[in-house]
């Protein structure tokens, strides 16, 4: 009874902090967007230098948010070699479980520019940011491919989910070409990132207010850098490492799936 008292009592706050939390979110992207993100074209020789400055203050930004959501007791995470998204101008493949997966990333890859999905792009709370940052976010593909291609050569790293959207849940991760192609026309060095939450939450079509039983716990582990050295750039090239890509995602996982179970049934 006490036992039964207590865990309703500890979900009921992570309920409301989790209403907080997002509160807090929408401000902070108000915050960047409409006041320091003018304050930086005001204080920057160019665009380029504006949209760095602000960069840097969205990985603040979400550094601070995420220690926030710890601090409340909302989630835990833990970072496998995370020192592997130190290295400049790589292509960042991720696959996309949560609707908090990109904060997190964000705030460990430096100088990232992210492709966000139109709705964030034309969202009230997070359009001003996403521009003042240089996140992509045009909805014509050969546009956009374009523009991340630019982003690598310039030295910044370009955090993608090729899924396009959030996992779909017990259903195996399938991946849009168009990271893969990136990599291999550009010859960017990819990074993939395979993240796990357990218990899940904030998973594709599931409401905010829907928490868990337990405090989930947010697992990201970064893979080596992939190097693509395809001198001419081919679809059979692009085939092959999208297959290898969605093989590390999907296997992995299921590997994991068994020993989860075997541990339960001991």
């Amino acid at each position: 009874m006490v036992l039964t008292l207590t865990a309703g009592i500890d979900r009921g706050w992570r309920c409301f902090a989790t209403a907080l939390g997002f509160s807090l979110f929408a401000l902070c992207a108000l915050a960047v967007g409409l006041a320091i993100a003018p304050l930086a074209r005001l204080c920057s020789a160019n665009r380029a230098q504006s949209q760095r400055r602000v960069r840097r203050s969205v990985k603040a930004t979400c550094r601070g948010f995420i220690a926030l959501l710890k601090g409340l007791r909302l989630v835990d995470y833990r970072f496998v070699h995370a020192e592997r998204l130190q290295l400049p101008g790589s292509l960042v493949l991720a696959n996309h479980p949560t609707l908090l997966d990109a904060l997190f990333l964000l705030a460990s890859v430096p100088d990232a520019v992210c492709v966000a999905k139109g709705g964030l792009a034309n969202h009230p709370v997070t359009r001003s940011v996403i521009r003042a940052a240089g996140f992509i976010a045009d909805p014509n593909p050969r546009r956009a491919i374009a523009a991340v291609g630019e982003a690598l050569e310039n030295g910044q790293s370009v955090i993608l989910f090729p899924e396009g959207t959030r996992s779909t849940p017990g259903q195996p991760v399938r991946l849009r070409r168009n990271g893969a192609m990136i990599a291999v026309v550009r010859r960017a060095p990819v990074i993939p990132v395979r993240i796990r939450c357990e218990p899940p939450t904030l998973l594709k079509g599931s409401p905010w207010y829907h928490v868990p039983a337990q405090r989930p716990c947010f697992t990201f582990e970064v893979g080596t850098a992939i190097q693509e050295d395809t001198e001419t750039p081919s679809m059979p090239a692009i085939i092959e490492l999208n297959r290898r890509l969605e093989t590390l995602f999907n296997h992995d996982a299921a590997k994991d799936d068994i020993a989860h179970d075997e541990r339960a049934g001991t």
